[in-house]
């Protein structure tokens, strides 16, 4: 990979970029997230975007010209769902665009739920004016990993 800027667009998924927008979840999860235990298989999580996200939710997808999808973004209202980046993606200002957008698309505020154990995503929300506003012990979460409550207001 060369050090120049590769063009990105976001465009709202189609049902043909379920699997690829669900490859990018299950890599970045990989990645952000390794010990992490996460309680569905892959093939669930495949489907979860097949039959839920993709058709049901106002799904995104980043896709770079020469690689196809390389992040997901999830919208439920006011809920910032879901926001992963392939791998060797991440750095390059992806994630600012989905943030960028998903505030034009809920201009009343945003929340979202990550890991306490996700750093670098800690720092990636509070950059974008985010705040920590609850910890819990991750009781309410299927992965029954700590998590933090980020909200965004205008």
């Amino acid at each position: 990979m060369s050090g120049g800027r590769t063009e990105v667009s976001l465009r709202r998924a189609l049902p043909s970029d379920a699997g690829a927008a669900a490859g990018v979840w299950l890599r970045s999860f990989a990645a952000a997230l390794p010990d992490v235990v996460r309680p569905r298989s892959d093939g669930e999580v495949r489907d979860y975007f097949r039959q839920v996200l993709v058709p049901l939710r106002e799904t995104w997808v980043a896709e770079a010209a020469d690689a196809g999808v390389v992040g997901v973004m999830v919208l439920e209202g006011e809920e910032l769902d879901q926001l992963y980046l392939a791998p060797e993606w991440r750095g390059r200002g992806i994630g600012d665009l989905f943030v960028a957008l998903a505030k034009e698309r809920s201009p009343g505020g945003l929340a979202l739920w990550t890991f306490q154990v996700n750093t670098p995503a800690h720092r990636f929300y509070e950059r974008h004016a985010f705040t920590a506003v609850r910890r819990t012990d991750g009781a309410g979460n299927e992965e029954r990993q700590p998590d933090v409550r980020y909200v965004w207001r205008p």
